[in-house]
């Protein structure tokens, strides 16, 4: 016998052990969530564990700390993905078994389609529930007129009804967007959809003030706010590269309702009478909720555990700009659209049917103010692109100040709706850029709607407020929204400069 040591070749059993290890060190796997949500899972073994297993097999030791890929079971079976990072286990130590660190959340889920059926699909969803929501609101001009003529009330007591009903739409938004994260998206749309047409159908019975604003305001807010964020921000995991013009399709259903809607008051309002215009909107909103419960399905698996809010995000100061932008924005953005008949009629001399053409053109402008942007914006960035719809918003305010004529305002209608129309549907766009999980933007949108939800509550009151103390003048109530749209784009300008200069780019580039 000579000093030879035979090379040891390690017998069914060792290999069977080996591969057991291997699949427990996955099993055992801890994962943690990154600040940035970032996804994907990057396993270390720990080189003791490594070596103490080789011991025990006899197999030769690893040159240095191996990887599960370096070392995979010897039938080549592959690896198993670590799926959701939501439950994390405890930090015992494994022995042999080895401790599997994880660096980021957790496999990445599967790319975004950025297309096919069900991904369309859950757009038309979207574009009918922007439609019952944001449409119904864009629309509210026509009420806000016949509501001060029948109810004998000031401009600023009528605007509460809608301006409280777009405050409940954003402000719920923060624990809708919670419930969409943890897989509860259509139960929100669902609930919501039974309040809105209870509202509607209420809203068809009221005569009196406290009554309008209880089934118009309260109720219709509440159902606008469980169905609104949720579809966004199930949207959004469906499409990366088109996010935007998937998201200026989705809100480019404000200017089909702003298209449909007053035109059933304006046709329906002489000839059958209030309660039943509102009851004929009604069955329409039921039938488009219906698709809408049917074809919204999420694609990312849901988070159930989680923070309502995560104030981690506000140390972003690009996102914590954003939303003071938006807030801004959105103080004066809706005056044109609760004040442009009434300011038809009283400093115009139009007539209510040709005040409501204005409204029309304002809403059915708002399909390409919805639509070209967005597409841009998936070329250009959407920050890009919101920051001069703002400015030239904010332009144009100032400039209906200068109108004088009916035909001055048809063409101010025009451009106004184009601009308005880009800030509404490219303000969740850019905010959904701000977001990288997937995973986390029901809540980050959500957090910013509730926001600016306070905004949209005082703007219009506080234009008719202004409205009523000049005696009926229009202008204090222009230059205030025109202010604030200023005010914005200031803001947002800034969130583009932070978050360019974060990722070191040029100033010219896709943002």
């Amino acid at each position: 016998m000579t000093g030879h040591t035979p090379s040891f070749r390690p017998s069914e059993d060792d290999v069977e052990k080996q591969q057991v290890h291997s699949e427990t060190r996955i099993e055992q796997s801890k994962t943690r969530d990154t600040e940035e949500g970032g996804l994907g899972a990057v396993a270390v073994l720990e080189k003791n564990d490594d070596d103490k297993f080789n011991r025990d097999t006899g197999s030769r030791p690893s040159e240095s700390t191996a990887s599960l890929d370096e070392y995979p079971p010897p039938n080549g079976d592959r690896i198993r993905d670590v799926s959701t990072a939501e439950e994390e286990l405890p930090r015992e130590d494994t022995g042999a078994v080895g401790r599997v660190v994880s660096s980021k959340s957790s496999v990445a889920p599967e790319p975004a389609p950025d297309g096919g059926l069900a991904a369309w699909l859950v757009v038309l969803s979207g574009h009918l529930i922007v439609m019952n929501t944001w449409g119904v609101i864009n629309s509210f001009g026509t009420f806000q007129t016949y509501y001060t003529t029948l109810l004998s009330r000031p401009p600023e007591d009528i605007s509460w009804i809608g301006s409280f009903q777009i405050f409940l739409l954003f402000f719920i938004g923060a624990f809708t967007g919670r419930l969409t994260d943890a897989g509860f998206a259509r139960h929100s749309l669902t609930i919501g959809a039974v309040l809105c047409l209870l509202g509607t159908f209420a809203t068809s019975w009221c005569t009196q003030y406290w009554q309008f604003f209880l089934a118009q305001g309260l109720c219709v807010g509440l159902g606008n706010g469980f169905v609104f964020c949720p579809s966004l921000a199930v949207l959004a995991t469906w499409f990366h590269r088109r996010r935007a013009l998937a998201i200026g399709i989705t809100a480019s259903g404000s200017a089909t309702g702003g298209l449909v809607f007053p035109s059933m008051v304006r046709q329906l309002l002489p000839r059958v009478g209030f309660g039943w215009t509102m009851r004929a909107i009604g069955f329409i909103q039921l039938g488009s909720f219906i698709i809408s419960i049917i074809f919204l399905r999420s694609r990312i698996k849901p988070r159930r555990s989680g923070k309502l809010v995560e104030l981690a995000a506000f140390r972003e100061g690009e996102y914590t700009l954003y939303a003071s932008g938006a807030f801004m924005c959105f103080l004066g953005v809706y005056f044109a659209f609760y004040y442009l008949a009434s300011y038809a009629r009283e400093i115009q001399g139009m007539s209510y049917p040709t005040s409501l053409n204005l409204l029309l053109i304002l809403n059915g402008m708002g399909y390409l103010g919805r639509l070209v942007p967005n597409h841009i914006a998936d070329r250009i960035g959407t920050l890009n692109v919101l920051v001069p719809l703002a400015a030239i918003s904010a332009l144009l305010m100032y400039c209906w100040m200068a109108v004088s004529s009916p035909a001055g305002l048809y063409v101010w209608s025009v451009f106004y709706g184009i601009a308005a129309g880009g800030i509404q549907s490219m303000f969740p766009a850019a905010l959904s850029a701000l977001t990288t999980d997937p995973r986390r933007q029901g809540t980050r949108i959500g957090m910013v709607f509730t926001i600016v939800s306070f905004s949209v509550l005082i703007g219009s009151p506080i234009g008719g407020a202004i409205l009523t103390a000049m005696d009926g003048s229009y202008a204090g109530a222009q230059a205030f929204a025109g202010t604030s749209l200023v005010a914005g784009t200031v803001l947002i300008s800034t969130a583009r400069e932070v978050k360019r200069r974060k990722a070191g780019q040029p100033f010219w580039t896709k943002v």
